[in-house]
């Protein structure tokens, strides 16, 4: 029997694949089942190296159909997407997308609508990556931006704490004094003493941060 399966890939684990669904179904797509990648980037790893990617290359068979919201949800890797289109084409797999209701298959066999079928597949697998890269870049300069007129932001939280005062938790830490005492002979909050005794080299780095 043949099936309509959707792939969705959302980019955090709190999304979900409920609105690309929905967008499909409205569409005008009888979708039979669906397939998910949370927090996966299309950047960094290939289709057929997630969870779902993988479920996909076991689940589609010739004649089945795969329909994704766009091309950029398989991926944003030019080399990746343009690699997975094309064999999944030659396996005899339909691909359509939701947005501007693209087909990609393999049934033509005149070799100019190959030709035009093929830049397209590039062209949009193209425009996929070089999104991707135009929201990293964005990204980048908003860091910067944000560096430059809020340096505390990416201080992370102030130590509550001086150096002399972390040097000497460190000091007591080392003869096996418990945390309550450490803290009322310090000075330190309790909690605070016990994130210095779990990892001292986070401690020193945020007072570096920070200039203390």
């Amino acid at each position: 029997m043949l099936k309509t399966i959707l792939y969705a890939r959302v980019s955090t684990t709190e999304q979900t694949s409920d609105h690309q669904l929905e967008q499909a179904r409205k569409a005008g797509f009888q979708v039979d089942e669906v397939v998910t990648d949370h927090g996966t980037s299309g950047v960094t790893t290939k289709l057929a190296e997630r969870e779902g990617g993988k479920r996909l290359f076991d689940m589609l068979r010739e004649g089945d159909t795969l329909v994704v919201r766009w091309v950029d949800r398989l991926g944003r890797n030019y080399q990746d997407v343009t690699d997975t289109i094309r064999e999944f084409i030659r396996s005899g797999v339909t691909i359509k997308t939701v947005i501007n209701n693209m087909v990609f298959d393999g049934t033509t066999t005149d070799p100019s609508q190959k030709a035009i079928r093929d830049a397209l597949i590039g062209f949009m697998a193209a425009m996929a990556e070089a999104q991707a890269e135009a929201n990293k870049e964005a990204q980048r300069a908003g860091i910067a931006h944000h560096k430059a007129t809020s340096p505390e932001k990416f201080k992370g939280r102030k130590p509550n704490f001086s150096r002399a005062s972390f040097e000497a938790v460190q000091a007591m830490l080392n003869t096996g004094q418990g945390h309550s005492a450490i803290a009322k002979a310090t000075g330190v909050n309790r909690n605070a003493v016990i994130r210095i005794a779990q990892d001292p080299s986070k401690a020193e780095a945020a007072l570096e941060k920070w200039g203390l």
